[in-house]
């Protein structure tokens, strides 16, 4: 049997990291991962959808992982590798596996509708440019366009090097399937931050999120609820994250951007804005980004 502790937890979803003139900031790369290594969460995971992964170039992204691994500490690494042709993701999956990441991981193939056999090679090539890697399925059919069905899982199961599947489906039906069909060999991800007590319950054993780095301490504080059995404090503080999510997604501009905002206010934070076609903050929305900043502080002195 597998030993997945390592992926057990919290799993903040790694911001993009911009200067001033929206090139990726090695520094701010590395503050940020430094950040997530005091907050002693379990792992980041890096260049996906948190991190504008389809807006950045192949170079842009080793830049990211090289600069994440530089500081990781005891973080466990999962790099999201996927790109619109599969070249380009098998040479960053054996840039990730040179660095020695913990997993890579990848949604499937995007615009084109493909069959589940084209989808299944897509992946399996991926991983066999990292055959030394663990490799985790992102199914986030929302976004991608297709869903991840249980048949395809028990063909990616026929590959040695995948270790489960990071569910953003908002089904948490999904994640009770895919837990009972891997078993204890495998572990699946909750995704929507919204349904984290709801996804952990049902049987994920971490969660990533794209909103765990504004607030990562709110979802330890899930975590460790739910393992100590104290189901009603994990959701009143599930309810409280919620109302804040709803206010981060309540401008003009795009959610990564109220983040990033809401990390200068209450951390000191800067790594930057977002990078188009995503939408920068309004004015009016630096005063939303204030209001959530403020509805965090006011949720970690009632939870923590």
């Amino acid at each position: 049997m597998r030993d997945l502790d390592k992926y057990k937890g919290v799993i903040p979803a790694f911001y993009a990291c911009y200067d001033e003139k929206g090139e990726i900031s090695p520094e701010r790369v590395r503050a940020l991962t430094e950040y997530f290594v005091d907050k002693k969460v379990r792992g980041v995971y890096v260049n996906g959808s948190s991190g504008e992964c389809i807006y950045q170039s192949v170079e842009d992204r080793k830049v990211v992982l090289e600069n994440v691994m530089k500081v990781r500490g005891d973080l466990t690494v999962i790099n999201h590798i996927a790109c619109n042709n599969t070249k380009d993701g098998m040479e960053l999956a054996a840039h990730a596996e040179s660095l020695k990441v913990d997993a890579i991981a990848a949604i499937p193939p995007i615009y084109f509708k493909l069959p589940e056999y084209s989808i299944a090679q897509y992946w399996n090539d991926y991983s066999s440019a990292a055959p030394n890697t663990d490799f985790i399925i992102y199914n986030i059919p929302q976004l991608a366009g297709v869903a991840l069905s249980r048949s395809l899982y028990a063909k990616m199961r026929e590959n040695r090097n995948v270790i489960g599947v990071k569910n953003s489906s908002m089904p948490t039906y999904d994640i009770q399937g895919f837990v009972r069909d891997g078993g204890d060999d495998y572990i699946v991800f909750n995704g929507p931050d919204e349904q984290f007590v709801s996804g952990r319950v049902i049987g994920a054993g971490a969660g990533i999120g794209g909103t765990y780095g504004a607030m990562p301490e709110l979802f330890l504080a899930m975590n460790e609820s739910i393992e100590s059995g104290d189901i009603k404090r994990a959701r009143d503080i599930q309810y409280d994250v919620n109302d804040i999510i709803e206010k981060l997604t309540s401008g003009h501009g795009n959610m990564y951007a109220m983040i990033k905002e809401v990390l200068r206010i209450n951390e000191g934070l800067d790594i930057g804005s977002v990078r188009k076609p995503l939408v920068a903050l309004t004015d009016a929305d630096k005063e939303i980004a204030k209001a959530a900043a403020k509805m965090i502080v006011d949720a970690k002195k009632k939870f923590l």
